[in-house]
């Protein structure tokens, strides 16, 4: 069974850091493009950065750019986003994703990231 588990959620005062992860499993990723989205209450699931298992590319929207930064460990199946200098508006649920060929074929169950002021 396929399975992206994200974890490392929580409660943060603004300038703070967080570390998500997503631990993947149930099938081989070298593939894939992971991704983190972010949906915040009354809005729509927005992109928030992307990475490929291999070559190590990567991709930011331009609101944490210089803030947040994706990155991987294969040997572990895990894709990390650190989250600095956080703001209150970074304040949303937070899904993995993976991707083949321009098409998401998992998501994760989210995990709830709060930034107070």
């Amino acid at each position: 069974q396929v399975q992206l588990a994200e974890s490392g959620g929580g409660l943060v005062q603004a300038g703070g850091s967080l570390r998500l992860s997503c631990a993947a499993s149930g099938r081989t990723f070298s593939s894939f493009t992971m991704q983190w989205f972010r949906q915040a209450p009354g809005k729509e699931r927005e992109f928030v950065a992307a990475i490929r298992w291999t070559g190590g590319f990567t991709i930011y929207t331009d609101s944490v750019k210089g803030r947040f930064t994706i990155s991987r460990d294969n040997a572990k199946n895990t894709v990390y986003l650190q989250m600095n200098s956080l703001k209150p508006e970074d304040t949303a649920v937070y899904y993995c994703a993976a991707s083949q060929y321009g098409n998401i074929e998992y998501w994760g169950q989210g995990t709830q990231v709060t930034v107070s002021s």
